[in-house]
Parts: structure tokens; C-alpha cells; sequence
């Protein structure tokens, strides 16, 4: 079920625009110049998601060393995000993707299963997109333990 029009390996990725936990506008052509990780998960507070995200922040100066921001996606709302970015202490931004256009574009919108029942969700999900807006390598159907100092070992490579 993959989308013809999602971002493809080494093209650049499209001037996406969306809402903070902040409430705040982000374009991610703003964020030009550095590398930059978009993680994408299912839902807020949830416990894997909840791991990832504090990995990931545990992670954060040696990101930013890199010249490297990370971005959370997800279809929560903005209110959800910011409880959850408060509670975690997260030292970077969440998307709030409600109308699903950036699951769109990484195509992470899959059908999945849950206690036997069939539903559209987001497949666990991470792009580093170089300094020039260029999509370099990806991550589908991630597991959390490891995944972030993994993200961090191949930024670091180059």
C-alpha cells in the first residue's frame, strides 16, 4: 500500500508546514542548514512511545553537536502533545499532524491490527534529511530499544 507520491531516498523532501506543541508555525525549509531527524510514532503517553521519546531526548546534546534537530510527529493534537513534550521534559518540538499531511508525504499511514481489529495508524517511523533538504536514509517499522543511539551512529558516519 505504498504511496506513488511519497518522499523517495536522496529527493529533496517537500516545504512542509505544520503545528507545534507550541501552537506555533513550522515550515521545514526553516530548518535548512541542519541535519535533521523527523521521528514518527502512534500516539502521546503511550509506553513505547513514551521510551522513544525519552531516548531521543536523552540524546539531544549529542544531536545538537551534529548540527542536528529532531522533530516528534504524530496525529495528536496540539493540547496532547504539549502535556505530553511537558510531562517528558523533551528538549525538542512535536508536530501536531492531525490532518495526516506529513504521514501522507513519508507515506507511515498503514493499515494495522490491533486485538483483531483492522485500522489506518501509523507505522513506527524515521527520516534523517541532510543539511540541503535531501531525504539520506530511513527507518520503517522501527523498534524502540536502541533505535535513537542507532539514528545518532549513523549521523555521526556522515
Amino acid at each position: 500500500m505504498s504511496d506513488k507520491t511519497a518522499i523517495k531516498m536522496d529527493k529533496k523532501v517537500p516545504a512542509l508546514k505544520g503545528l507545534t506543541d507550541e501552537g506555533d508555525k513550522l515550515e521545514l525549509k526553516s530548518l535548512r542548514g541542519k541535519w535533521l531527524v523527523v521521528y514518527f510514532y502512534p500516539r502521546d503517553a503511550t509506553p513505547g512511545c513514551t521510551t522513544e521519546a525519552r531516548d531521543f531526548a536523552a540524546l539531544h546534546k549529542k544531536f545538537s553537536k551534529l548540527n542536528c534537530e529532531i522533530l516528534g510527529v504524530s496525529r495528536d493534537s496540539i493540547a496532547s502533545h504539549a502535556r505530553f513534550r511537558e510531562k517528558q521534559e523533551l528538549p525538542f518540538q512535536l508536530i501536531a499532524d492531525v490532518d495526516e499531511t506529513w504521514c501522507k508525504a513519508f507515506d507511515v499511514i498503514h493499515e494495522k491490527v490491533l486485538y483483531g481489529k483492522r485500522h489506518l495508524g501509523i507505522v513506527r517511523s524515521t527520516f534523517l534529511i541532510d543539511p540541503d533538504g535531501v531525504l539520506r536514509v530511513e527507518w520503517r517499522g522501527v523498534k524502540v530499544p536502541g533505535h535513537a543511539a542507532a539514528v545518532l551512529e549513523r549521523l555521526a558516519a556522515g
